[in-house]
């Protein structure tokens, strides 16, 4: 297992995933913006995703559905490096050349994605704060903020909220380790029934297509708890007197989606869900396009495609 742990294998996989998620996020990142301004601005008017990204360059510039891209972008590289580098090294541990199964990937992905929330969420908090600053909000209680950088970010949030807040919404982050976990079963499952037993490389409308599917079904079986990690994120809501951080974080969760749900009804639950599904699944797809290739480019410069293939 210590070989797995530290093979050059769990790295080409961490640098694609990492390489490819950055190219796709900065390809799509406008989508992530107008999804992030319906999940956080209740009393916004606009519901669609070209009216929200329309009224965000008329109020605010043409350059405002990229603001914070820096910040999300470091986190993203980050957050895909350390998760794919933790599945591929504990799926190659796991299985010693054997062929995994959904229930395998789905195990290894819960625990690869637990690492990676307690690891990135700092990066996280500090990211959907930038990305929301200086945004024109129509709820009239969201405080503004002056942050000039992520490192100031990171500073003024220590000193003013304490080093806990940097974790804000780690608990629905914990529970949302089912949603990468879903979409790498998902994945990894259709990918098994694609190639058959053999060992081709699939074409890249495959992979594209198959990449898709398993981020659509992850997104809208976990946006609910979406939502309401990005609402902690933002870090606009008062705090909990209570000494047990994990019921306060409990009743926190479902006091945010049972007002949530009286106000806007069931539905309200899965507002800009269009949004987020339309930047999650474009980028996903193509994240995992580039993945493939650029991994099993590297691989076949190394002389390793074989195992690459054989093993998944």
């Amino acid at each position: 297992m210590s070989f797995e742990v530290f093979s050059y294998e769990s790295l080409v996989h961490a640098v694609s995933g990492a390489m490819g998620s950055v190219t796709a996020m900065s390809v799509f990142f406008p989508l992530d913006t107008a999804r992030l301004r319906l999940q956080v601005d209740e009393n916004r008017v606009a519901k669609s995703t070209p009216a929200i990204l329309a009224e965000i360059i008329k109020e605010e510039g043409l350059l405002a559905p990229y603001r914070g891209w820096f910040p999300v972008i470091c986190s993203l590289c980050c957050s895909n490096f350390v998760y794919f580098y933790c599945f591929h090294s504990l799926k190659g541990g796991y299985l010693k050349g054997h062929q995994s199964t959904p229930s395998a990937d789905l195990l290894m992905g819960m625990a690869a994605g637990i690492v990676n929330v307690l690891v990135t969420t700092p990066l996280w908090v500090v990211n959907t704060r930038l990305k929301l600053q200086g945004s024109k909000f129509r709820n009239a209680d969201i405080r503004s903020t002056n942050y000039s950088g992520i490192f100031d970010a990171f500073a003024q949030i220590v000193r003013n909220e304490g080093v806990g807040a940097l974790w804000n919404g780690t608990f629905p982050s914990l529970l949302l380790v089912l949603n990468p976990a879903i979409q790498f079963m998902i994945y990894e499952g259709l990918k098994r029934q694609l190639k058959k037993g053999s060992p081709r490389e699939l074409t890249s409308i495959e992979v594209f297509i198959i990449g898709a599917v398993a981020k659509a079904v992850a997104t809208t079986v976990t946006y609910p708890l979406q939502t309401i990690q990005s609402v902690l994120r933002f870090g606009q809501l008062n705090e909990s007197t209570e000494k047990s951080k994990l019921m306060s974080s409990i009743r926190t969760i479902k006091s945010l989606l049972v007002n949530r749900a009286k106000r806007y009804g069931v539905f309200g639950l899965f507002k800009g869900l269009e949004a987020k599904l339309l930047q999650t699944v474009l980028t996903a797809a193509l994240m995992f396009l580039l993945y493939e290739k650029i991994a099993s480019c590297t691989f076949r410069v190394m002389g390793l495609q074989n195992a690459h293939h054989k093993r998944r």
